[in-house]
Parts: structure tokens; sequence; C-alpha cells
């Protein structure tokens, strides 16, 4: 099992960790501040360097196949000398990792502001976009300026944890309809944006809405007769 760093401090940039396996899924650490492909979050990037000084390229990150509570890191080649046991470094690439953090705490604020289940999402260092089982589309310059306003309210977030049990006893938490919570653990983190939006979400988030920045809605498809995907890009 894999600690997660990242679940408790998204902003740690490095940590120190020992190898505890080395396989063809990938590099275990028995703890880590890489962020594993979930949820429509893509999988952490960067490096881990060794004592000896080599720098293992890091080129994404995964839950295991057989126990989703352990991550490995996908490197582009594995040396050698590389073996259990050994403390690494751990450093991911915060600049793509701070992205995806604004654009997910950003989907957070337009799933509240869109009161309609969540069909479907995903982050990409380009842009964010969720599915809704809505039947009409919303008008895009409107939603942009609703988006802005959220931002640029200062919200801080907040983080708690509640038992798997409880969850299953208070499933309207959830709206993903095609992403199931991060159970499994024992417990789940729910991200609350006060006043905004409550649901649990195991990925990394920013500490204020204001991180976020300028937001565009760019793009609004539809997918179905009870589908629309809204599609949204942060102005850098």
């Amino acid at each position: 099992m894999t600690i997660k760093l990242f679940q408790e401090d998204a902003y740690l940039k490095e940590c120190e960790a020992k190898v505890i396996s080395i396989s063809d899924q990938g590099i275990e650490l028995d703890q880590t501040i890489f962020y594993p492909l979930g949820g429509g979050q893509p999988g952490d990037m960067g490096c881990l360097l060794t004592s000896s000084g080599e720098s293992i390229d890091i080129v994404d990150t995964r839950k295991c196949k057989e126990n989703a509570n352990s991550i490995r890191h996908i490197a582009s080649t594995v040396p050698d000398t590389l073996a259990v046991g050994d403390t690494v470094k751990a450093v991911i690439d915060w600049d793509l990792r701070y992205r995806y953090m604004r654009t997910h705490t950003c989907l957070h604020l337009l799933g509240a502001l869109l009161k309609f289940p969540v069909t479907g999402g995903s982050i990409s260092k380009e842009k964010g976009r969720l599915d809704f089982d809505m039947p009409e589309s919303p008008d895009k310059a409107e939603l942009t300026e609703q988006i802005n306003a959220l931002v640029q309210q200062n919200r801080p977030l907040e983080f708690s944890w509640i038992s798997d049990e409880e969850l299953q006893a208070n499933m309207e938490l959830v709206r993903t309809m095609s992403v199931k919570p991060p159970m499994g653990a024992g417990k789940v983190r729910l991200v609350n944006i006060p006043e905004v939006d409550l649901q649990p979400c195991g990925g990394t988030h920013v500490r204020n809405t204001s991180e976020v920045g300028q937001v565009l809605i760019k793009k609004i498809e539809k997918k179905g007769k009870q589908n629309r995907r809204v599609n949204l890009v942060l102005v850098d």
C-alpha cells in the first residue's frame, strides 16, 4: 500500500520515499506525491532522483491493477542499478500538476452551476470538460460570467473524511453517474467549497477558488438527446 501524500497536501512538489517493488507495471514507493490516473484527472509526470545521482523520468502514474491502494510510477527506462529498498527523491512536474489542480477545482464550480447529473468528464493540459444529463444547452457567455464570478469570490476549499459506510448512507453527495466515488480504502475524502459544492473526490485541488484564474467556456456540444458536453479553458 502506498501512502498518498497528495491527499493531505496537494502542494508538495517533492518527497523522499523507499522503493518497495519494481515490475513491468512500474515502480512502487512506500509513499508518493504523484497522483495516479483516475476520476478524469491524468496521472502525474516528473522524475525519481536516486542517491547515486541518476534521474528516472516518470511519464505516467497509475493505480496497481490488482490493488488500487498501490500506486505505480511508470518510467521511460528503469536503470539496472535501481533496487528494492533504495531511497529516492520523487519530484513532480509542478507546472503541469498545478494546471490540473486549477482545472479540477474549476470543474467543481461548473458542476455547482449546472445542477444536473454528471455523465462524464476529463482534464487535460489544454482544457477540462464535464458531460451533463440535461436536455438544453446553457448560454456560453452567461455561463462564463457566472463561473468567473464564483472564482472571484475567493472561497477556500475544505477537506474532510467520512467512512465508506457513511457515504453509502448519503449517496446523494455523488453526482457523477459514470465515475464511482473513491471507495475501498475504508474512508472517502469530501471536498467542500462552502455554500457552493460538496462531494466526494480523490483528485487534487487548489486551496482557494481565486487560484483558478480567468475561465472561458469554450464550447458546448450536443452529445445526445439528454447529454450536453461543456468544455472550458483557463485563460493565462
